[in-house]
């Protein structure tokens, strides 16, 4: 399904083409070429023996080469002889044909001049429809359908990679295919030139498990590490996990690729105090009161309905013959199976069950999650017999009837796997790609494996996380970007200022609003943007508005850049949404309209007062966001886990979802600045890091800390990879605004600060350090740390224990250069 309008309109308008190259034949579309089957290329040589009879004489070489070649095709195994000598005798015999093909059409004049004029009359003649008629019947004989690509929701007969056409799978589960595509891998972890593998999208596969034990079965020359449980490779999988969600415990690799870490890290920076002002004041944005629970029902249901609807029938026709194995369940319709069945798969609360061909007990977790899924289908749908939603369960956990055959017993096994293949990319396509770009109270909370109703994390489940961690996971990835992610890490640490500000951030809104509303277009007589896509708009803005450089033509440069890839986002945004516009059914007016709109508002005029105020608002966000940043970073390369940087990540990341975060990365660049900073830090640490912060806005001081705790870790790896976390807290009036943990191992310890919520602590003209922002709030030390001197492994400052009150430090100290510290105890 390639074709970018009906078959017929492609066809008649000469889009299509067979051309001739080296003994083949091929069908051009634009870039596209697809092979002509080498017994369906007779219509195209039979007229070039007329036309070369014309020419030469009956006996002639070249004539006789050719008949023998028609007869040698004549002779071919069809496609359908699938018997194993049929197939290698097609395989070897056809690929002989070309060489005689191409050998004749080399030598002789006359047979080049006979190819091309069968293929001009063959190829027909546009304003002639009759014409194409014989070009139509040799596309018919081919072993595949060239179709609009519109049609594939409904018609596709393969399992592709979500949505995408051109994507087809393989059968990875078979052995022999999991082998050969894994060959080169495999032979790199061999000599070592690859120390582990990041499998993603493991929820697509037949079977995860069984994937992953051939994965780590042991190869020559890549021999078991102790510190993997045995296992030959580090493997980490991206498993999105929902809510409260486990890792399948049975799994042989080292942990996620780190999005849950994302979503708890990130939770702690979002102030779950003006969550129903944050919401309430969203609500009035909205001209719907649906919770994001049923939007996302409803998005799960578009994808089955549209993007996935012959997946969806291709299950329901299994699940219908299913059906008549039993008398309990053999009147119910293909209709009704059909419905109840997507009623279930948009009602599912996770991505997917993990249940085997021979699993014998689902799992409680499992059968907890089809249960929910059953129940919310039964409530949502009372025009359904009970019974079907029952029959639907049974079947998902493996509760069969008596009297089944072994074979009825594989196909229901066979049913369940399918379907598990289908839950995940429908969760995928209906909650990332769809119902994220519908409702976002605050955009940083619509990530990949987050919810925007779970407004905070609190600072006692973040250190229970990171201690459930270290016991279960503790070598998983602890990731803050991915190729994934929806926004770049920055963009998120900014965003989050606005939970600390919801009074400032309604009446900025309110501001633009009335600013900008003269500005909109009317699209079927209704403005566009609506107003809950002009809201996403503006936390877009504020989110990815570059640092302004301080050259006045490269500034206009970096601006219209930005606006360009603005308008690019916002496209893909609108259309992921699939309200006003969508990828398949494209509204052309809606999305010209708001690009006319974002344009408008961004115009760098100086009569555009909006784009001011944009600048100034998002200038004392940006502030807070960046000191918001840094506290991210070190808590995550000291938490539990193994730090995972994206690339690009080193200085600021304000890049948007892909294909944004896609660009390439000037590493020349960090390269030189590594070098500067190399060079600064040697002779005053702490003047060094006071100065980088003083101006953060070329990614100097983020870069320069980044180092710094990497290579800190990297000398005490054992510390961080496997040293005790122990949660620490502070006392005075600042002691919500503090995340602190120790990490203990043996002698050693590091004391971990960061900063949280600075626009409570440093408005504006106050910077986030010393004595003026954090007052006179104190660490406290817990017991099991050691009194005595503390370094800073960031400034070199030290810092002591002492006095009347052992085991308190001010924060006033901790924070005197920086709003985040990583302490080494010396000693």
């Amino acid at each position: 399904p390639v074709l970018g309008q009906q078959y017929g309109r492609v066809l008649e308008n000469q889009e299509i083409s067979i051309e001739y190259e080296g003994g083949a034949f091929f069908a051009r579309y634009f870039q596209s070429l697809f092979p002509v089957g080498p017994r369906t290329i007779r219509p195209i040589l039979e007229p070039m023996v007329v036309t070369i009879k014309a020419m030469l004489a009956d006996d002639h070489p070249d004539l006789l080469e050719l008949e023998s070649i028609l007869t040698a095709i004549k002779h071919l195994p069809t496609r359908w002889d699938v018997e194993p000598e049929k197939v290698r005798e097609r395989q070897r015999e056809k690929e002989i044909v070309k060489k005689r093909i191409a050998a004749l059409a080399e030598s002789s004049a006359a047979v080049r001049e006979a190819v091309t004029a069968s293929l001009k009359e063959l190829n027909g003649d546009k304003g002639k429809p009759r014409s194409f008629d014989r070009l139509e019947a040799l596309l018919g004989d081919q072993a595949y359908r060239l179709s609009f690509w519109g049609v594939a929701a409904e018609e596709i007969n393969y399992r592709r990679f979500f949505d995408i056409n051109d994507l087809a799978a393989i059968r990875v589960e078979e052995s022999a295919v999991l082998a050969a595509v894994h060959e080169k891998a495999f032979q790199f972890l061999a000599e070592g030139k690859v120390s582990g593998l990041r499998i993603d999208h493991v929820d697509g596969l037949l079977d995860p498990a069984r994937y992953l034990r051939e994965l780590q079965a042991p190869a020559p020359g890549v021999e078991p590490v102790p510190s993997r449980g045995g296992q030959p490779c580090f493997v980490v999988v991206e498993k999105i996990l929902t809510g409260d969600e486990s890792l399948p415990a049975g799994w042989p690799v080292q942990g996620t690729t780190g999005y849950e870490f994302l979503n708890v890290l990130g939770g702690v920076f979002v102030d779950a105090d003006n969550a129903r002002a944050f919401n309430r004041m969203y609500q009035k944005m909205r001209d719907t009161t649906e919770s994001f629970d049923d939007l996302v029902y409803r998005a799960k249901k578009l994808i089955l309905q549209s993007a996935m609807s012959s997946e969806l029938y291709v299950l329901a026709r299994r699940l219908d013959r299913i059906s008549e194995q039993h008398r309990w369940s053999r009147d119910f319709t293909m209709n009704s199976l059909h419905d109840a069945l997507a009623e279930v798969i948009a009602s599912f609360p996770v991505y997917r069950t993990y249940v085997q061909v021979d699993t014998v007990e689902v799992s409680v977790s499992d059968r907890q999650h089809i249960l929910t899924a059953i129940r919310a289908a039964k409530r949502r749908n009372r025009n359904i017999s009970e019974s079907i939603f029952d029959f639907i369960g049974d079947i998902l956990m493996l509760q069969d009837p008596e009297g089944l055959t072994d074979a009825d017993h594989f196909e229901r096994r066979d049913f369940v796997m399918r379907l598990q293949q289908l839950t995940g990319p429908v969760m995928a396509k209906g909650l990332e790609d769809t119902a994220f770009y519908r409702f976002f109270p605050l955009t940083s909370l619509n990530e990949v494996g987050g919810h925007p109703g779970v407004f905070g994390v609190g600072i006692d489940k973040f250190h229970a996380w990171n201690r459930a961690r270290l016991a279960q996971w503790p070598h998983a990835l602890s990731a803050t970007a991915t190729h994934d992610t929806k926004r770049g890490e920055d963009v998120r640490a900014r965003l989050n200022v606005l939970s600390e500000i919801p009074r400032e951030w309604q009446m900025a809104v309110r501001r633009w609003q009335r600013l900008n509303r003269h500005r909109k277009p009317k699209v079927d007589e209704a403005p566009a943007p609506g107003t809950n896509e002009e809201y996403f708009i503006y936390q877009t803005l504020v989110g990815a508005l570059p640092f302004s450089p301080t050259n006045a033509d490269t500034r206009a440069d970096a601006h219209s850049a930005f606006v360009d890839r603005m308008s690019a986002y916002v496209n893909k945004a609108l259309k992921e949404s699939k309200l006003y516009t969508s990828w398949i059914n494209v509204n052309e007016a809606y999305e010209q309209g708001v690009d006319e709109f974002l344009r408008a508002i961004l115009s760098d005029k100086p009569s555009n007062g909006f784009l001011r105020d944009l600048q100034d608002f998002s200038g004392e966000v940006a502030r807070h966001g960046i000191s918001n940043a840094l506290s991210q970073m070190i808590l995550k390369i000291t938490a539990p886990g193994v730090p995972d940087f994206y690339q690009g990540t080193e200085l600021w990341d304000l890049s948007l979802v892909d294909p944004d975060n896609r660009r390439p990365v000037d590493y020349k660049s960090r390269r030189a600045l590594l070098d500067q900073l190399a060079a600064g830090a040697e002779q005053d640490p702490d003047g060094q890091m006071r100065t980088l912060f003083a101006a953060p806005f070329d990614g100097a001081i983020k870069l320069a800390l980044m180092q710094r705790a990497l290579h800190h870790r990297r000398r005490h790896r054992r510390l961080f990879e496997s040293g005790d976390y122990v949660p620490l807290t502070a006392d005075g009036e600042r002691r919500r605004n503090v995340i602190s943990f120790a990490r203990v191992h043996e002698d050693k310890a590091a004391v971990v600060v960061a900063g949280r919520f600075f626009a409570s602590i440093a408005p504006a003209g106050v910077a986030p350090t010393g004595a003026e922002a954090w007052g006179s709030s104190r660490l406290i030390l817990d017991g099991a740390l050691p009194a005595g001197r503390y370094r800073d492994v960031f400034t070199g400052r030290d810092l002591t224990i002492h006095g009347e009150a052992p085991g308190l430090i001010p924060l006033a100290a901790i924070f005197a250069t920086l709003p985040v510290a990583l302490l080494e105890r010396v000693s």
